[in-house]
């Protein structure tokens, strides 16, 4: 086969063009350090380095969320422990103003006492995440949540929840709605409430009763109401919403302390009312702990008739119980959620140092093994340099 001399300079030309092209690029790689300077060089490598790529951004980013979702819910786990704080304090007070040795002037003083603690308390519902958003305003964070009205204390946020995306399947709740934390809170005792009417004279004092029988439970409203016949005290129980009298508690013996049960409730009443008193029982409903330390406040400053003192301070001290137990329930809540993320953080921390390895191991150059290919490159092309030199030089004119 006869082969021209211009095929023999082109096809070595072409194979140390090759050569310096792979020399060059390897000189690249160990240069930079990455393997893959271009996509060409390993398309399926290339291709897997994206990927990775992508999956260590999107978890940098949950990152992030999980570190600002833990500042608001640490802050608003600090702001309920401070919560927590003041309603046990105030319970003290409302105890200690149980008192039998002080006068109206103490019960005054508390009764101050007890508005300056409204107020911080009113300041910590409207506590913000130090950038402007209300803690507990829902969606609403920069609304301000608890504003004092003619009418009350109102909530103006919504029941919203914001939701920060932890992980790759979890979104979390970063805040909770204030009216669940400060003003949906049942009263009494969850069911019903009893309470004394106002005007009673005598010093007859209604516990917060139970539920002894909930299919028997009606939901209507009820008074207990005394009177005296032959000097024997009696009372019996009207069911006001229907106006009928309770079947079997008309006209009943009153002993104090006796447990006086009727449509599924049990309670109670200790000392001796006068005739004419009565005390009512109605349905729970939901109570703000604003409302609650505003009627403690005007138990104190009200003169003392009767029994209505003690009744006031233990129908407050109640619903302060069931405040706090609220207050603690959403701290439960909190603590279970900081501990879900810093699990989570833990977990996408392990995660981007694998990402990171294997996409190290996808983009970056192995230099014992690119100086060992330079080295093989750099020898081959000088051999294909040196061959292609004897090549040329044959030539029939040399031996003319």
């Amino acid at each position: 086969m006869r082969i021209s001399s211009n095929t023999i300079f082109d096809s070595n030309v072409a194979a140390m063009g090759q050569q310096q092209s792979r020399l060059m690029q390897t000189q690249q790689q160990i240069a930079s350090g990455k393997r893959l300077s271009s996509a060409s060089t390993d398309p399926v490598a290339a291709t897997r380095a994206l990927d990775i790529t992508q999956s260590d951004a999107i978890n940098n980013q949950q990152a992030s969320s999980r570190v600002a979702a833990r500042h608001t819910l640490s802050l608003a786990e600090s702001t309920l422990q401070g919560v927590t704080t003041l309603l046990q304090d105030v319970r003290t007070a409302a105890v200690y103003a149980g008192n039998g040795t002080l006068n109206s002037s103490d019960r005054a003083t508390l009764a101050t006492d007890l508005s300056g603690r409204l107020q911080e308390l009113v300041g910590l519902a409207n506590s913000t995440d130090g950038v402007g958003n209300y803690l507990f305003s829902g969606f609403q964070s920069k609304t301000q949540p608890f504003v004092d009205t003619p009418a009350g204390m109102g909530y103006f946020g919504d029941d919203g929840q914001r939701l920060a995306q932890v992980s790759a399947t979890r979104q979390m709740a970063a805040s909770d709605s204030g009216a669940d934390v400060f003003m949906r809170i049942r009263n009494g005792n969850g069911t019903f409430v009893t309470q004394a009417t106002a005007g009673n004279s005598g010093s007859g004092v209604i516990s917060a009763g139970a539920v002894v029988n909930p299919a028997a439970l009606t939901g209507n409203n009820y008074s207990i109401s005394f009177s005296m016949a032959a000097g024997v005290s009696n009372y019996s129980v009207i069911n006001t919403t229907t106006g009928l009298p309770v079947p079997g508690m008309t006209a009943q013996p009153y002993t104090s302390g006796q447990a006086i049960a009727f449509d599924g409730m049990r309670l109670d009443i200790q000392g001796a009312p006068a005739s004419g008193d009565s005390f009512a029982v109605t349905p729970s409903s939901n109570e703000s702990v604003f409302k609650t330390i505003s009627n403690l406040i005007a138990t104190l400053n009200a003169p003392v008739v009767g029994s209505n003192l003690t009744n006031g301070l233990n129908r407050g001290i109640n619903n302060l119980d069931n405040a706090l137990g609220n207050v603690l329930t959403v701290r439960a809540t909190l603590g279970l959620r900081l501990n879900e993320i810093d699990a989570l953080q833990t977990t996408g921390e392990d995660m981007g140092l694998q990402l990171k390895q294997t996409l190290s191991q996808l983009q970056d150059v192995d230099y014992n093994k690119a100086i060992s290919d330079l080295t093989q490159q750099q020898v081959t092309l000088q051999a294909a340099q040196k061959s292609f030199t004897q090549v040329a030089n044959l030539s029939l004119f040399t031996y003319l």
